[in-house]
């Protein structure tokens, strides 16, 4: 059976145009077959501060020293988080445009699960390397304006780039996109539009 993480990223719920895209999204996965589908609300789920002993936590992983003992602690939190991360095949965000870029709760987790010698892993030989290789996402965007290709205002996206960046950067394999745009003028057509595409 076919595991899948759902991250959920708008707290706006039933008036959220990447949520409501994502429902159906969702429904048409599960006439395709057999999946588990996980799902992860960023607006009700225990984010711990990404504070001092987990910042240092962090360093003396990549340095390969020894933490202290509230280092040790802060990052089993990290740990735990990322083991329930990593543990799916396939992965569907809905992620809402906010000022340009993404929610600040999910810029969170990915501040939290994107840790050296768990997402990734770095050697002057080699350079970064992703450690998730093998698995792929769909990620559903929403935005109240327009900011595709020809639109001449291509360079105020900043939330795709972001997120494809740091997909590929921890090694996802394969990232499919469905774009819901211009969700303040034409809510309804936009995401009729974005699952037709």
């Amino acid at each position: 059976m076919k595991k899948i993480l759902y991250i959920e990223a708008s707290p706006r719920k039933d008036r959220s145009h990447s949520i409501n895209v994502t429902r159906k999204y969702i429904d048409k996965i599960q006439k395709n077959g057999e999946v588990e589908i996980k799902k992860i609300d960023l607006w009700n789920y225990d984010l711990p501060e990404f504070d001092g002993d987990m910042l240092n936590a962090k360093y003396a992983v990549i340095a390969g020293t020894e933490a202290t003992a509230e280092q040790n602690n802060a990052w089993a939190k990290v740990i735990d988080i990322f083991n329930e991360f990593q543990d799916a095949d396939h992965y569907i965000f809905s992620v809402p445009m906010w000022n340009f870029s993404i929610p600040y709760k999910l810029k969170h987790y990915i501040d939290i699960v994107t840790q050296p010698g768990l997402s990734w892993s770095y050697t002057p030989e080699d350079g970064y390397s992703g450690l998730m290789s093998g698995k792929e996402a769909t990620v559903i965007y929403a935005s109240g304006d327009g900011y595709g290709e020809g639109t001449g205002f291509e360079s105020y996206d900043l939330q795709k780039p972001y997120v494809t960046l740091w997909l590929t950067f921890i090694g996802f394999s394969k990232i499919d996109s469905i774009i819901a745009d211009r969700t303040l003028f034409e809510p309804e057509e936009s995401e009729k539009r974005a699952l037709q595409d």
